[in-house]
């Protein structure tokens, strides 16, 4: 597996609605791998593989990440914050940002919180938890040349590089381009599918899943099934029942979160193909949260849906984990299923 392209893909810059670099690279990546690739309106990137039978399946993996927009430029000089995506502020202190202008030129900063240094505190502002709207940027430069470089809706993210923590892989935004990675090693590892094949990277899906929504309704297939990240909660803090999945237990085959109740019949299709194969899985109830499957699976008539997860430490902060094995059975999994789409019956 090309471990060097997920290094890519997660250091690549791109909230909801300015997800252009990663269009960039996904039309150059997909381009080898499919007949023929499109950018819709949304901007969604869709690559199509023509199969020789009559079923469509439509794989959804998000390419945006969770980040901010720049909301206001006080006469300091400060940046204000919109966020775009959830972020806990607890894991937002002293974080190094890029704000990425509208010229393209990238500028470096520090985001902070806007208290009192540790010395000064009394013991109830220790207690204080933040909030989102109390922090703000530093680019370190005068008034004058921020405001002279920066715009309101100039795009903000975290200043992470990916890197390998023994067996685990580590980054920013692996939530969602590691399912981005593993959409495109199935289509590299895929042979000879009977199905009519669009791998979708989707826009705005931290921002209410439009992207796929939209993708969907367009492409009509008959099955749509989202590549996303779950809660691996398998760490201190969370109790047993609360996990969710583990790192290493082999990819998740969702059953239900609170976009949707994965299509059932697909789940044992999906699970069948896994025992046969001896692909490690694990199966996944996600109590809150949810994917591009939801979406996907309430436009037109309805869709046969599901997601395939990629269980995920410390989601939604700036050290996203992953298992390579875990990774590695996704993609394993979901090739395997392309191949055998063709038999799946989903009628009740």
């Amino acid at each position: 597996m090309d471990w060097e392209l997920l290094r890519t893909l997660s250091e690549a810059t791109a909230v909801p609605g300015k997800e252009d670099a990663m269009r960039t690279i996904m039309k150059e990546v997909l381009a080898p791998l499919v007949d023929e690739v499109s950018v819709d309106v949304m901007g969604n990137v869709i690559g199509r593989k023509r199969g020789n039978g009559t079923r469509s399946v439509m794989i959804a993996a998000h390419m945006d990440e969770i980040g901010f927009y720049v909301r206001s430029i006080e006469d300091k000089g400060f940046l204000r914050l919109q966020p775009v995506g959830g972020f806990d502020a607890r894991s937002l202190f002293a974080q190094r940002i890029r704000v990425t202008t509208r010229g393209g030129e990238v500028l470096p900063g520090v985001l902070t919180f806007a208290a009192k240094p540790t010395h000064l505190l009394t013991e109830e502002e220790r207690r204080q938890v933040p909030k989102l709207e109390q922090f703000f940027v530093d680019l370190g430069l005068p008034v004058g040349t921020v405001k002279e470089k920066v715009e309101i809706g100039d795009m903000v993210t975290l200043d992470r590089t990916c890197i390998d923590c023994g067996e685990m892989v580590v980054g920013k935004s692996l939530d969602n381009r590691v399912g981005v990675f593993v959409m495109i090693e199935a289509l590299r590892q895929m042979k000879d599918p009977r199905v009519d094949v669009y791998a979708v990277a989707t826009v705005q899906e931290e921002v209410g899943l439009r992207g796929a929504g939209t993708s969907a309704y367009a492409l009509n297939p008959e099955v749509a099934i989202a590549l996303d990240t779950t809660l691996a909660c398998d760490h201190p803090g969370p109790s047993d029942s609360e996990a969710v999945t583990r790192l290493g237990d082999g990819a998740a085959i969702k059953i239900m979160d609170s976009s949707l109740i994965c299509h059932p019949r697909l789940v044992d299709h999906m699970r069948k193909i896994a025992e046969a194969h001896g692909i490690k899985h694990q199966l996944e109830i996600l109590p809150r949260g949810g994917t591009d499957a939801g979406a996907m699976q309430r436009t037109g008539g309805g869709r046969v849906s599901m997601t395939l997860s990629i269980p995920t430490r410390y989601i939604h902060t700036v050290n996203e984990m992953v298992s390579r094995e875990d990774v590695a059975a996704a993609a394993a999994l979901l090739a395997r299923y392309l191949e055998e789409a063709h038999e799946g019956d989903y009628s009740f």
